[in-house]
């Protein structure tokens, strides 16, 4: 499937360079050359809501020049609604603990040397020669230290996995400062005080995201500089749209005026689900208004939300053209993921941590120039802990036995290929969506089930028309997640 944004797109050809270990991983193929370093691109509460995706109003050029160079995933999902658990699962390759603590409180078992702690993503790159480096929100706490301030060196959220791990804080002062920062280095402090959204004129550092992408580009040259006999795996956390929702102006142009397509299903869903009354929006100040409730402020934050999607395609445009300067891009297999999706109305919810797809589906896109037919996309459903065994297959590292994920090279090798189920969890309930349905079990023994090939998708609930589904998919959910 090639997105017709794509098929006006020319990019120059790749070297080609016949490689046999990289033709029995891709196929028989022209650009056949290894990759050697990663590049992770890490976008927070990024719904999949771009061009490529097909949401035309939406400015992101980078990330949809990216995909046409590669691989996009039109249904990939996460573990998690919720940035700790979503990133621990995609640092570890496995199923694990639901709240944003996840990875600390992987940190303290380390500490405790329990040997049931496998390594994890950069820890295994690391132990196999590469240096890793981290910058910006990577893990759930950009920078990775812990304390009041999230700048304490002695309390380290991924322990032995960075050769460096960095969160440059500039006028935000400290991490926490910069997660939740507005223009010119205001920091949140109580959430009724600050707005929900902002449009300041200025350059991309008047807002953090700014200062993460120049030190993401100056470690960026650093490691090519030694690139010769050190492979490298850099990681670069940008942390827009992530609330509050604030973008220089000039990324807040093109959506001034916008007519925006209507809200999908708007209202508050019926019986026992995952929703929520979207706390962590409505705590902003939001000058008295409830998009619920008013149509023209519902608009206003979506088009503050789209700036800052443009604000965050900008910084993966720096980067890359980083990359390319560098001369290592052939080299180097570059990977843009969301960490979850986010609500904007749907289901009467503002924000993520519910178990509906808006919550659970984010992009996901690889790109190197060995993947043959790049710029097709595929609809198979695949799930975050599939990178870290693709991750190792692409650049020729061991395979972890320790990993729940699924190597992504047959979808690589041919978009039409067969993908698998997706495990979600978040709270007391769990999920699993296949290629049609998505189950949702409750601990208290409720269920919800869809039926994706419906117009009513997850408006309508029939697990009562469907009992046999039902139970088979709730065993496979209870058997992947046993452990």
């Amino acid at each position: 499937m090639i997105h017709p944004f794509l098929k006006g797109i020319r990019w120059p050809g790749a070297i080609i360079i016949p490689m046999i270990a990289c033709v029995a991983l891709l196929g028989s193929v022209d650009r056949t050359i290894a990759a050697k370093h990663v590049l992770l691109i890490c976008v927070d509460d990024l719904r999949p809501e771009l061009r490529v995706y097909g949401v035309d109003y939406i400015e992101s050029p980078h990330i949809d020049g990216l995909a046409a160079q590669g691989r996009f995933f039109t249904r990939h999902y996460v573990q998690a609604p919720t940035c700790g658990a979503s990133r621990y699962a995609l640092l570890t390759g496995t199923y694990g603990p639901r709240g944003n603590n996840a990875l600390f409180e992987r940190a303290k078992r380390m500490h405790q040397a329990d040997a049931s702690v496998s390594p994890s993503m950069p820890e295994w790159f690391r132990g196999h020669g590469y240096t890793t480096v981290s910058v910006g929100k990577v893990s759930h706490h950009p920078g990775g230290r812990g304390g009041a301030d999230w700048d304490d060196d002695t309390i380290i959220e991924m322990p032995g996995a960075w050769d460096r791990h960095l969160l440059p804080a500039g006028d935000w002062q400290h991490p926490r400062g910069a997660m939740h920062g507005l223009a010119h280095g205001e920091i949140r402090g109580n959430a009724k005080q600050m707005d929900v959204f902002q449009s300041e004129p200025g350059d991309d550092s008047i807002y953090p995201d700014g200062l993460i992408t120049t030190e993401g580009i100056r470690q960026l040259k650093e490691l090519t500089q030694r690139a010769n006999g050190n492979p490298f795996f850099l990681a670069v956390g940008i942390i827009r749209p992530h609330l509050p929702f604030g973008a220089p102006a000039k990324y807040m142009e093109p959506y001034r005026d916008a007519v925006l397509p209507a809200i999908s299903h708007p209202e508050k869903p019926k019986g026992k689900t995952t929703w929520h009354g979207s706390g962590e929006f409505m705590k902003y100040n939001r000058w008295g208004r409830d998009p619920n409730e008013d149509a023209e402020f519902a608009t206003l934050v979506r088009r503050h939300y789209a700036a800052c999607v443009s604000y965050a395609d900008a910084q993966v445009g720096k980067i890359l053209t980083a990359l390319d300067e560098s001369g290592l891009r052939d080299e180097t297999v570059v990977v843009l993921w969301g960490d979850h999706g986010w609500h904007l109305g749907e289901h009467a919810v503002w924000g993520k941590h519910t178990l509906f797809e808006e919550s659970l589906r984010s992009p996901l896109i690889i790109q190197h120039q060995s993947i043959p037919r790049p710029g097709e996309g595929t609809n198979a459903v695949v799930e975050t802990i599939d990178l870290f065994p693709t991750l190792c297959a692409l650049t020729g590292l061991p395979m972890p036995d320790f990993v729940d994920g699924t190597s992504l090279i047959p979808l690589l090798r041919d978009p039409q290929a067969t993908g698998h189920s997706a495990i979600a969890y978040h709270g007391r309930a769990q999920t699993i969506r296949t290629d049609r349905y998505r189950l949702i079990t409750h601990k208290d023994g409720d269920v919800e089930f869809y039926d994706h090939s419906s117009s009513k998708g997850e408006t309508a609930n029939v697990a009562t028309d469907h009992s046999q589904i039902v139970k088979r998919l709730t065993q496979e959910l209870e058997e992947r997640l046993k452990d």
